[in-house]
């Protein structure tokens, strides 16, 4: 079975991040300056380090404005950061990440090793691979 270390050997390894006390404003223009859906949230303390603390999505920008019209934009990202961070590893199987995904309700995670953000995983990735690795077998 392929595993998420197949899928991202076949794509550009680009992560987007935004920091934590990032106002939501901040993300939504990062959002559409790198034309992505999410970002990976990241704690940057010099005592800690980077450390990858959840993903902030348009699904967040949406569910904020509906709660706090335009206000939302001056809030800052930790404020939607109340679910557990989910991820996933380089050996992890597609058949793991798809489960994840469906569970947690998440289209992308981020692929976690020795406690290191290596890269991320969308569902986009995971069926790029698997169309592709269809047309090959047929």
């Amino acid at each position: 079975m392929a595993t998420v270390a197949d899928v991202l050997r076949e794509k550009d390894t680009r992560i987007i991040t935004v920091r934590l006390r990032e106002t939501v404003a901040t993300a939504v223009e990062l959002m559409k300056r790198e034309n992505v859906h999410a970002l990976v949230v990241k704690d940057v303390c010099r005592t800690e380090g980077n450390t990858v603390v959840g993903i902030f999505s348009e699904r967040d920008v949406a569910r904020g404005l509906a709660q706090h019209g335009k206000a939302v934009l001056d809030q800052e990202v930790a404020s939607f950061l109340g679910r557990p961070l989910v991820s996933c590893a380089l050996n992890d199987s597609l058949e793991t990440v798809l489960r994840l995904m469906d569970q947690h309700q998440v289209r992308l995670l981020p692929v976690i090793e020795q406690n290191a953000l290596t890269d991320v995983i969308s569902v986009s990735d995971v069926i790029a691979h698997l169309a592709g690795t269809h047309a090959h077998a047929a």
